[in-house]
């Protein structure tokens, strides 16, 4: 596939103008906070004999580069600490909360259900039963939407999603024929069966296995797989660097607008009060382009800067059924609509959810792209945003790999990640699906528009899209 999409895409219209002319206009798109634009009038996506289901609140500790202030810590504390900042935003009593689920991606042995372990950090009733799910980067959203099914089906009124991830402190295994000879060892009876045990030990067993993201199926990095996929689109480094530089510039206006408005301070045991993400760092082109490719060398064109960065961080989401949440007196921000998940081949096709989750998702809800007012992607990579942006708008991909008869078209820069992205906020792998609806919901809002529509890659060639349309000012 990788030969083929090679000479077919690499002429397809993403060009260093293009990306330069999105980049001005997409950073004078955002004015500092103030009252709420009135938003467009269109048909609302209420199904008959359907529960709607509403965000009331959600939130996020905020994001910090792994190796930082929260590396003395468990997941279950940043867990805790993102239910915690829900409950203060929202004052909704624990005991009112039906379920609670959470996504996660690398676990921490000891706390394996995270969700449980934080739920009773926070003080929620041990009689309120949670759950973890695991979906690589679509983990939180495999949360929201577990619990959207709960209520859409009767089960649940008040359902809390989030995610975490803690990448400062892996879990790091002993080789295998370590474990193994510690599990046997664990079984010996006699001294001599352990001697013996002990006496066959080499040095290379003391070899630890280091976690790697990886696909398991393939054995290839992520970002290896990002280099692959710029390659085949044509996308050169000038233009990941572009966009990347983007991301960080309207993540740093956003962050200094006041506009982050999901971000809840946490004060980490024995350190000082965190506020704000700190992975932002506008730079210039001239300083990203001195880095080294980070995979594919000497090559490649996929660098540290040109992708997301290994981060703490929680988030949490306080998610109802509409009539519940009016009956406890809220003011919902949006509601959750349709969504889809998706699957391709994980070696060539790794990282290209969205350009199959968009166009089911849109025919589902009964919609073109043009009626989408805000898009909300995550940015694992920006090579990754750009190849899909170009899949997007092309004819022959959807043709020939996606069994369509035309493009569903790429979603405008303006109305794109306007307030920075995965690449700059950070990517907490279980956490961010949260904070793509949440910002989506927020951005509705100040900018008066209906329709959001969140879109996620994930490990495995899978991905995610959903609607979240503005509750009714």
């Amino acid at each position: 596939m990788s030969f083929m999409l090679s000479s077919a895409l690499r002429n397809l219209p993403v060009s260093s103008a293009w990306a330069a002319g999105a980049f001005t206009r997409s950073l004078s798109c955002s004015s500092p906070f103030q009252a709420a634009a009135q938003p467009k009038t269109k048909k609302t996506l209420g199904k008959t004999g359907v529960k709607n289901v509403v965000v009331v609140e959600g939130v996020r500790i905020p994001f910090l580069q792994s190796g930082t202030t929260y590396a003395d810590l468990m997941p279950h504390d940043l867990a805790r600490a993102a239910l915690q900042g829900l409950l203060t935003r929202t004052s909704v009593p624990r005991d009112v909360v039906d379920y609670i689920v959470y996504g996660t991606v690398i676990q921490e042995v000891k706390t394996s259900n995270v969700a449980r372990e934080a739920a009773l950090g926070a003080g929620f009733s041990d009689k309120t039963p949670a759950h973890t799910v695991t979906m690589a980067c679509i983990s939180s959203n495999q949360a929201m939407t577990t619990g959207v099914g709960m209520i859409a089906a009767g089960q649940c009124d008040v359902v809390v999603a989030g995610g975490v991830e803690l990448m400062s402190d892996v879990p790091i295994r002993h080789s295998r024929k370590m474990r193994k000879t510690m599990l046997t060892l664990n079984r010996a009876k006699t001294l001599g069966q352990k001697l013996s045990l002990i006496s066959k030990i080499r040095p290379d067993y003391f070899a630890p296995e280091l976690p790697a993201v990886a696909e398991f199926s393939t054995s290839e990095t992520m970002g290896h797989s990002a280099d692959r996929l710029a390659a085949a689109f044509g996308i050169s480094r000038l233009e990941q660097d572009e966009y990347a530089l983007r991301s960080h510039s309207l993540a740093k206006k956003a962050q200094d607008e006041g506009l982050l408005q999901d971000v809840v301070p946490f004060k980490v045991p024995g350190k000082d009060t965190v506020t704000k993400d700190n992975g932002i760092r506008p730079s210039s082109l001239e300083q990203m382009g001195k880095l080294k490719p980070a995979f594919v060398k000497p090559y490649g064109t996929v660098t540290a800067a040109n992708s997301s960065f290994l981060t703490d961080g929680a988030s949490a989401m306080l998610i109802m059924s509409e009539e519940k949440a009016l009956a406890m007196g809220y003011k919902p921000k949006a509601y959750l609509r349709d969504f889809v998940y998706v699957s391709q081949d994980p070696k060539d096709q790794l990282l290209l959810g969205p350009t199959y989750a968009t166009p089911k998702v849109l025919e589902k809800a009964g919609l073109t792209l043009s009626d989408i007012d805000v898009f909300e992607f995550h940015e694992a990579f920006a090579g990754q945003i750009l190849a899909n942006l170009k899949a997007m708008d092309s004819d022959w991909f959807a043709q020939n790999y996606m069994g369509r008869k035309a493009k569903v078209g790429a979603p405008p820069l303006d109305k794109f990640n306007t307030w920075g992205g995965s690449l700059s906020l950070g990517h907490p792998f279980g956490a961010t699906g949260c904070r793509l609806v949440i910002t989506a919901a927020h951005r509705l809002k100040k900018e008066g528009g209906q329709y959001g529509l969140v879109a996620a890659c994930a490990a495995g060639g899978q991905g995610h899209a959903m609607i979240v349309e503005l509750y009714p000012q």
